[in-house]
């Protein structure tokens, strides 16, 4: 029977964030069949959608540079493989860095609770940006901040609390960012436990 073959080098550069994925093949003299190129970069993607810190892989170049193949042995599939354990090889010696998204929240409610407001953005980790007065509702402010999704969740009752349930808020997203210390720790903990599961 057959037997599964596939080699593969490659090379994995960081990218701007925003980037995306960037596949770049550099084989030449047919080390890897044409046939089988396209077989690495769904096994690289496949990888990429949960990778060493059990999260999706953004912001990264992969170059495919060499490789071997068996005229017998190899297959698609072997290469997909190959590209997999390539990839479960090589990043973590990246250093991988989760990122979380971060929101621009508006917040709105009457003046009078909008110290009370900026206090519970403060301590769910946003960034206040300032307030100013709600254009069209006398009485009332709107707070900005930069706010992680990951705070967001529940925040409606407390802003409903601290506002005698009249306030809102509105959500857009801004950009990703580097998380470190503790709450990384927690995250890829809670993956790691998950998947385990």
């Amino acid at each position: 029977g057959h037997g599964q073959f596939a080699d593969i080098k490659v090379e994995i550069k960081p990218l701007p964030r925003g980037s995306g994925f960037r596949f770049v093949d550099k084989i030449v003299g047919g080390v890897v069949p044409r046939n089988f190129i396209p077989a690495v970069e769904m096994g690289l993607v496949d990888y990429l959608k949960e990778g060493p810190l059990g999260q999706p892989v953004v912001d990264i170049e992969v170059t495919l540079f060499d490789g071997q193949y068996h005229s017998v042995d190899s297959s698609e599939m072997s290469f997909k493989m190959a590209a997999r354990i390539a990839m479960s090889e090589a990043m973590p010696k990246c250093k991988p860095v989760l990122l979380e998204p971060i929101l621009r929240v508006t917040v709105a409610g009457p003046s009078e609770s909008t110290p009370r407001l900026q206090r519970l953005i403060s301590g769910r980790r946003g960034q206040l940006l300032g307030y100013d007065a709600r254009p069209g509702w006398p009485g009332w402010d709107e707070v900005s901040a930069l706010m992680p999704e990951a705070e967001i969740a529940d925040m409606i009752v407390e802003i409903r609390s601290v506002t005698q349930g009249v306030g809102s808020f509105r959500t857009e997203f801004d950009h990703l960012q580097e998380l470190a210390g503790r709450t990384a720790e927690r995250i890829v903990e809670e993956t790691k436990k998950r998947a385990a599961a």
